[in-house]
Order: structure tokens, then sequence, then C-alpha cells
């Protein structure tokens, strides 16, 4: 199921993070440095190294767009930087200069949230670069974090076990006990669920702690009903703390990385244990799945990260043929059109398309006109090749609503050509 096709050996210390954006895979490490790679070959970009803190990186994460980079340090700084040409964009310091062990992008890039030992919590303005609001979790260090596919709410995970729901105006809207021994991580799926009974859309998320447990909640986010948080499950895989956890771009697959140096792949929906990769020799400190292709990166103490691959005759959201098959183009979320902008070699657009919240209704309307004039896309060869892409995507469609269904062969539901009626 997952293949080991590379491995990054660059850094001098400790891994402590890596992130992935459309094109680009981030690391971060104890040696005070951000790398960045080309998902393209694996090779470090001109820029990189990044320097700029002046004690160890404990975080990084891409914009949506991926056009931005931020990380954060024992330094009490979160440092900003354009990902185009390694420029560093702003250095926030923490009010209370305390050691920053975790930063976060909402999904719109309105806010960049920052997260300190001392329990303090700082939401960033991204236009302005600076501070919009501030918080305190009530106990122990804030560790973790991960904001909710709507931006309209944000997670905090701290060192004393607790998990607090915070909405955009920083007002604490849930807390909960989730670990004994402190959380370690948490990430949300981006794809929600329903509960089937009431037609609520919950949001599915995880988190994992020193208790070498892996939770997974439900989370319901509604204006009439405020926030409910539901324990669902808890997964006992791992037989060692559990420092990492994230989901598949498709919600479908959960991975944890733990200090028993296992990374395991969990089926989301069931739980069950879809395959262990056993290569670190020391703990496993992060993971992440890349959001438009097959690929999943984990980082450990032993100062490696590895580049696993999905067959892709498996079920997940980079298998963009798939995924077309079952949803219709005109039915597409925005995530659908950024994963086809990426399999048609598009990806320079993704930032671009998502800004302009273009789903799969808007991209069939799409013309020249718009492209040029709203969009700004000013190269006339690659317009064209968009354009193209999108006729092909008109064409299937019209192929697929004007071919009547008694024209299909039962079976293979392929066109027949030479029908016999007995």
């Amino acid at each position: 199921m997952a293949t080991l096709i590379h491995t990054l050996a660059d850094h001098s210390d400790d891994v402590n993070y890596c992130a992935f954006s459309s094109s680009c895979l981030a690391t971060c490490s104890l040696d005070k440095t951000i790398r960045v790679y080309s998902l393209n070959n694996f090779t470090e970009l001109s820029y990189s190294p990044l320097r700029g803190h002046t004690y160890a990186v404990h975080c990084c994460c891409f914009s949506p767009s991926g056009n931005v980079l931020a990380s954060c340090s024992t330094d009490g700084t979160t440092m900003v930087w354009d990902t185009r040409d390694g420029r560093t964009l702003a250095v926030l310091e923490q009010p209370s200069g305390s050691p920053v062990r975790v930063c976060r992008f909402s999904p719109e890039s309105t806010y960049l949230v920052s997260g300190a030992a001392d329990g303090s919590v700082v939401l960033w303005k991204m236009q302005s670069l600076k501070l919009y609001r501030s918080g305190n979790v009530k106990d122990g260090s804030l560790v973790a974090c991960a904001f909710s596919p709507n931006g309209n709410f944000f997670v905090t995970g701290s060192s004393s076990g607790d998990l607090t729901i915070w909405d955009d105006k920083m007002r604490c809207l849930c807390n909960e006990k989730a670990h004994d021994l402190g959380v370690t991580c948490c990430d949300i799926s981006s794809q929600p669920i329903s509960d089937g009974e009431h037609g609520f859309r919950y949001f599915q998320m995880a988190s994992c702690g020193q208790d070498t447990q892996i939770k997974l909640w439900l989370i319901l986010f509604a204006d009439f009903l405020g926030v409910e948080l539901k324990y669902k499950c808890t997964l006992n895989g791992h037989s060692a703390p559990v420092l990492a956890c994230a989901f598949s771009c498709d919600g479908q697959m959960l991975v944890s990385g733990s200090v028993d140096k296992c990374v395991i792949i969990h089926e989301s929906s069931t739980g069950n244990t879809l395959h262990t990769l056993s290569q670190h020799t020391r703990y496993v400190t992060t993971c992440a799945f890349a959001p438009y292709s097959p690929l999943l990166a984990t980082g450990s103490m032993d100062k490696t990260v590895n580049i696993w691959q999905f067959d892709l005759k498996q079920p997940y959201a980079g298998n963009t043929v798939e995924n077309e098959s079952k949803v219709a183009v005109e039915d597409w979320s925005e995530d659908d059109v950024s994963a086809w902008l990426c399999a048609q070699d598009l990806a320079d657009f993704v930032g671009l398309f998502k800004m302009n919240n273009i789903d799969g209704k808007e991209l069939l309307n799409l013309t020249k006109e718009s492209l040029t004039n709203e969009l700004k896309i000013e190269s006339l060869g690659l317009r064209s090749k968009v354009l193209q892409k999108i006729e092909e995507l008109r064409i299937r469609i019209s192929d697929s609503v004007t071919v009547p269904d008694e024209f299909l062969c039962p079976i293979t539901r392929e066109l027949m050509k030479d029908p016999v009626i007995a």
C-alpha cells in the first residue's frame, strides 16, 4: 500500500515537523533551520535552508495558497516567509515572549494562530501581520492546533490534556479533558460527515497524547446549537506515547507517529489498521499527507524525513480520476478543483482559484474573458491550456449526459457498437 520512495537526511538534529503545499515539502528541526523541497524530485530549493530563528524550530505550515510559510520557535517568535524567494515577510513576537510550540493558518489565510509554552494563544491578521486577539488555555503549554475546514473555529490541545474550541473572535466555546498525560497533536478532517440521525454535518477530529492513545471525536458547529464535541472511539495501536496524527485530504485515512518508532495508517471510518511502517530508528515526531498527490511524509528524531507513496489503486483524494467518476464536475468543491488543477499540471493556479472560490460550477463557466479580466492570467499560452482542459471536461460531461442508458451494455456499461435484441 505504501512504498518508501525517498529519504531526506539534511537536518543535523531532530526533525520536529513537516508540512506539504501543492508543490513543496517543508521540514523544521532542533538545528534552528527550515528546509524546503520541490515535490517534483525532492531537491532542495535554492533559498533553502531558511535561517532566522535563534533556537529550535518546533512547527512549520504553509498557507492554503502555498505562497507563504510560517515557522515558530523556542525563541518566542513566529516567522512568516515568502515561498517564492525565501524572503522574511514578518517576525511576529509572542506578547509573553514564551517559546512558541505550534502555528496554523486558517483555511482562507485570514488568520495565523500561534500557541506558546505558557498557554497563550494569539490570532494574527495575515493582511496586516498584526496581532488581532489573544487568549490563554486554563493550564499547561499549548502544543497542538487545528482549524475547521470552514474556518469558523479552531481547536487547541495542551500539555495538561485539554482540548479547547475557540471561535474566530477568540471566545472559548468548549473545553474537554481528552488525554490524562497531555495532548501532543490534533487534526480535523477536511471532509464533513453526517450523523445519519438528524442530518447534522459533523467534522471528524483526531487527538493523540502521552497516554499512547488516539481518540476520534465528532465536532458539530451550528449557530443555533453552539458547539458540541462528541467522543467517538479510541485507537490503541501504539505501545508508547503518540506524538503526531494527520488526516488524508479525502478524510479516509489517519496516520500517526509514536515514541515506539512506528507509523500507523488507520482507516478513519472504522479505526482499522491499514499499514504499519517501521523504518525510523528513533521516535516519530511528525507525519503529514500531501494535499493533492498520494504522498506521505514522516519525520523523526533520527534526523531524517521519509517520503512514502501510496498505490494509486487505493482510494485516495489525490487520485483525481477516481474522484471525477464518483462526483459530477458541477458538484466539485474548491478542493476538488485544486486536485484537478494539480493533475493537469496546473498546480501554479491553485492559490489563484482558491482565492476566487472557484468550485466545479464556476470552473465550467470560465471563459477566455474571465480568465483574462477577472483572474488576471496574462500568459496567452497558460490561458489556452486552462481553457483546453476545461473544454475536455465539458465534452466528457456532454458525452455522459447524451448517451441514452439503453445504448449502454448492462454489464460493462460501455457503448454497444453492435447490439442484438433477443
